[in-house]
């Protein structure tokens, strides 16, 4: 005998799932994003402006500068064993320089109000491939300052390796000036950027789960999709009106 439907059928609300896999509806998504592109847009804006002020009250300057010594033999005779040796050599004078001594010494010359852990975090000392070149860079939220810093650092620097090592003491290529030093901080379009992208893709993804989690049952089509049975009658509605 066929089974009829009951009344308790007709308040049936969430959509069930008996004898079929749960699927994901791509274009439904899409439908639904692109209706609401106004709150995706309004939520990519309000991102912008929470970055952008973020920028402007919170993040600041950021300056750095270099200085760079050469590593190698100075007499006139310069063997292949002495390059082999000073390229040897370089990671050594590179440690030397970020040694603690030196940067205790660095932050007396100068007056600094910072232990050399600090002053270790603004430093970086690299050597570039297959080259006798250390670089001494110093980045910090002050320009003088990275420039007083980064000259300290190559002076007491090359006086350490000189005592340490005891070969001939490193030449210096650049000390660092006022106009070579480099403003790095993070520029203003960047972080309105990233803001209006946090913005959008947060209300898409608040979007896609209302509309995978929204299972009730929202037309003709889903009745017979999901509940798997006929529609016998359909009453339009208009807010508060029936017609």
């Amino acid at each position: 005998m066929e089974a009829t439907p009951t009344a308790n059928t007709q308040s049936i609300g969430v959509a069930r799932f008996d004898d079929e896999e749960d699927y994901i509806d791509l274009r439904e998504i899409f439908f639904a994003l692109l209706s609401s592109w106004r709150s995706i847009f309004l939520m990519a804006l309000a991102g912008a402006v929470v970055m952008g002020a973020f920028h402007v009250f919170l993040v600041k300057p950021s300056y750095r500068a270099d200085a760079q010594i050469y590593i190698t033999n100075t007499d006139s005779v310069i063997s292949f064993s002495d390059l082999q040796l000073s390229s040897a050599l370089t990671e050594d004078y590179s440690k030397i320089i970020k040694s603690r001594t030196v940067l205790k010494t660095v932050i007396e010359e100068l007056g600094l109000d910072i232990d050399y852990k600090t002053l270790e975090g603004l430093v970086s000392v690299n050597n570039p491939s297959d080259t006798h070149i250390i670089n001494i860079v110093v980045t910090c939220d002050e320009l003088e300052l990275a420039r007083n810093i980064a000259n300290a650092l190559l002076n007491i620097g090359v006086d350490s390796i000189y005592q340490i090592i005891g070969s001939s003491e490193p030449t210096v290529i650049d000390y660092s000036e006022a106009d070579s030093v480099e403003d790095v901080s993070p520029g203003l379009f960047r972080f309105v950027a990233i803001g209006a992208l946090i913005g959008a893709l947060l209300m898409c993804a608040i979007i896609v789960i209302k509309v995978i989690t929204n299972t009730t049952l929202k037309s003709e089509e889903d009745v017979i999709k999901y509940i798997q049975l006929p529609v016998l009658a359909a009453v339009p509605y208009a807010g508060d009106t029936f017609f």
